[in-house]
C-alpha cells in the first residue's frame, strides 16, 4: 500500500504494468528454455524473483526509511534541547537505562538488524520449513503461556540467524544490549513463530512512515494546518516529536515484567516495539494518525 500511494499510480497503470511484466516473463522463459530447464520452470523462477522483490519493497524499504529518519533528525554526539533520546529504567515504563548516544546506537543497530533479517527472509523461510518438517527433529506440544504451541528446536534457522547477527555486529559500532536469540523456547516456540515475528516489522513501521508522509499533504487543508500549528508547534516539530517518542519508548525494554521475555535481547526489541503500538492511542499525536487514515497495525489505511 505504501509503495502504491507514494508512486501515485492509477489502477489502470498498475494493471498495464502487470500485463507487460507477465509478457516479458513469458518471452524470457521461452527464449532461455533448454532440455534441462523447461519454460515453466524458468517462469516459476522469474515469478519467485518477483515475489522476493515485492516482499523487499514492502519490508526492507520502510525500515531503510526509518533509519534515514533517525540519521536525519538525531545525532549521537549532539543533544538538541528537548530532544534527548536518553531513557531511564523505571521512568515512563522503561526497563533499560541508556544515555542519548547509547540509545541512538541501540535504535540504529536494532533497525539495521531487522532490515538484514527481512532482506534474507526467503532463505529463513526455506530453512524454517526444513526444521519444521525434519522427521528427526522432535517437538512437544506445550503450554507456553500463550496457549498450546509446538515447541521444537530450529537448528538450521538458529545457525543462520546467529551468523547474520555476527555479520551485523561487524557493520556497526560496539553492540548495545544482549545478543540472546530466543528460538525453540516459550518465547519463540518454533521456526514458524520466528518467521511470523520478523515479518511483523513492516506492520509496526509502515503506519509511522505513511503518517509522516501524509503530514506534508495535510498542510493543503487550512483547518488541519492551523490545528497542527496550534497543537504541535508546526509540521516539523510534530514529526520530530513523533520520532523521538518512537525511538525512545519503542526501544526501552518494555512489554514484559522480566528481562527474559523483553529487555534488550534480540526478540525483546520487537516486544518493546509492539508495546509502543499498543499505547499509541494514548499519545498526543494519535489524532494525526487518524487524520492520515490509520485504522490499526493489523489493518490497512483508509484512503
Amino acid at each position: 500500500w505504501y509503495q502504491r500511494r507514494v508512486r501515485g499510480k492509477t489502477r489502470k497503470e498498475v494493471q498495464r504494468e502487470i500485463r507487460d511484466k507477465e509478457k516479458a516473463q513469458e518471452i524470457l522463459s521461452e527464449k532461455y528454455k533448454n532440455e534441462n530447464l523447461s519454460d515453466e520452470d524458468l517462469l516459476l523462477c522469474l515469478r519467485s524473483i518477483g515475489d522476493n522483490n515485492n516482499f523487499l519493497r514492502n519490508t526492507y524499504t520502510p525500515i531503510n526509511k526509518m533509519i534515514q529518519l533517525l540519521l536525519e533528525n538525531f545525532r549521537p554526539d549532539v543533544i538538541e534541547d528537548g530532544y534527548s533520546l536518553a531513557i531511564q529504567e523505571g521512568l515512563e515504563g522503561a526497563r533499560l537505562s541508556h544515555h542519548h548516544e547509547l540509545q541512538f546506537n541501540y535504535v540504529l543497530q536494532s533497525l539495521i538488524l531487522w532490515r538484514e533479517i527481512n532482506k534474507d527472509m526467503f532463505r529463513f523461510w526455506y530453512l524454517a520449513e526444513e526444521d519444521l518438517l525434519d522427521s528427526s527433529n522432535k517437538y512437544e506440544v506445550t503450554d507456553t503461556g500463550q496457549g498450546l504451541n509446538r515447541v521444537q528446536p530450529s537448528p538450521r534457522v538458529s545457525v543462520a540467524i546467529h551468523n547474520l547477527l555476527n555479520a551485523t555486529k561487524k557493520k556497526v559500532l560496539d553492540w548495545v544490549g544482549s545478543s540472546v536469540i530466543h528460538l525453540g523456547d516459550k518465547n519463540v516456540p518454533n521456526a514458524l513463530m520466528f518467521i511470523d515475528k520478523y515479518t511483523q516489522v513492516q506492520r509496526i513501521i509502515n503506519p509511522i512512515i505513511i503518517t509522516i508522509d501524509q503530514i506534508e499533504h495535510m498542510k493543503k487543508d487550512e483547518g488541519i494546518k492551523r490545528y497542527i500549528k496550534v497543537s504541535f508547534g508546526g509540521r516539523k516539530k510534530l514529526i520530530k516529536d513523533m520520532l523521538i517518542d518512537f525511538f525512545r519508548y519503542a526501544f526501552d525494554g518494555s512489554g514484559a515484567d522480566n528481562f527474559f521475555d523483553a529487555g534488550s535481547c534480540i526478540d525483546g526489541r520487537l516486544t518493546s516495539a509492539w508495546n509502543w503500538c499498543q499505547k499509541l492511542p494514548e499519545k498526543p499525536f494519535y489524532p494525526i494518525f487518524k487524520l492520515a487514515g490509520f485504522v490499526g497495525f493489523d489493518g490497512d489505511f483508509q484512503k
